[in-house]
């Protein structure tokens, strides 16, 4: 599948079908993982890879909105990194969570984004405090993101060329439409 098609038929899914990822396929998501450029080579993200279903239901309760659907998923990887071995481990770990998320189309598999960094469990907990706690992720250790990754439920037409917003887009100076 060439970049485009990928980048094109991405979408967000919430709804999987109770399906399990076949280990070559997870071991795919990894790499991928593994394979995201970070700011001078440092690799600042770690991962945990959550398929117990008793885990991905806790963690679904992360935060009030937004992440309840990963109950339903197969499997959820969980991106954190060390903000003490790099000042960009926040773009590092995004990175990281776009790579597994493109890599997770390319497999035909469903996935989702849940934003954990600067999201509140309830109104005493981060969502990233409670994820720490429940799974166990030592301190030094910050919380980016989890990708909720499944066999879709779902089918979402890809974003026609007319809805892209073009507009945000300019040439040389802003100002400048880039035009299409």
């Amino acid at each position: 599948m060439s970049f485009t098609t990928l980048i094109t038929k991405r979408r967000s899914i919430r709804r999987f079908n109770n399906k399990e990822i076949e280990p070559e396929k997870i071991d795919l998501l990894v790499e991928a993982a593994l394979r995201a450029p970070t700011s001078r080579g440092i690799n600042p993200w770690e991962f945990i890879v959550v398929a117990e279903k008793t885990l991905l239901e806790k963690i679904s309760t992360a935060k009030p909105h937004g992440a309840a659907f990963l109950k339903n998923a197969a499997l959820g990887i969980v991106v954190c990194a060390n903000a003490d071995k790099s000042d960009v481990w926040v773009e590092d770990a995004a990175i990281a969570s776009i790579f597994i998320h493109l890599a997770a189309t390319s497999l035909e598999l469903g996935s989702c984004w849940i934003q954990i960094r600067k999201r509140m469990h309830d109104e005493n907990k981060s969502a990233e405090a409670y994820i720490a706690e429940v799974l166990e992720i030592p301190s030094n250790l910050k919380v980016q993101s989890i990708v909720a990754i499944g066999y879709p439920d779902e089918e979402k037409p890809p974003h026609s060329k007319a809805e892209l917003q073009y507009q945000k887009v300019h040439r040389n100076l802003y100002g400048k439409t880039y035009g299409n």
